[in-house]
């Protein structure tokens, strides 16, 4: 049994929202499917970064943009490859990734 099935927390959520430590993403989707029931959101801010998820790693960006920029890239493709959960990308704003849960 793990501590979130101890605390009776695991599967009680409806909806979680990310806008924290951009290199902790995944990890924070690992714990939030534990949490969120089937059929709730998890909502990740800021997945177009600026728009430098679509940039070459050649153009130009600021220092800050650059440094998270690899994280924002990894978390998409792995949200777009996770079966776990249905995905809709929502380009307001600096990006919002909305992840349903599935199973």
């Amino acid at each position: 049994m793990n501590d979130l099935q101890a605390k009776g927390e695991e599967g009680t959520f409806d909806f979680a929202f990310v806008d924290a430590d951009k290199e902790n993403y995944i990890n924070y989707h690992e714990q939030l499917l534990k949490l969120v029931k089937v059929g709730g959101i998890i909502a990740y801010d800021n997945t177009l970064w600026s728009g430098t998820v679509a940039a070459s790693d050649e153009d130009e960006m600021q220092d800050y943009l650059r440094g998270c920029r690899g994280h924002i890239i990894k978390l998409n493709s792995f949200l777009a490859s996770d079966s776990r959960i249905e995905l809709a990308h929502l380009s307001i704003g600096d990006g919002l990734t909305l992840c349903k849960r599935l199973q």
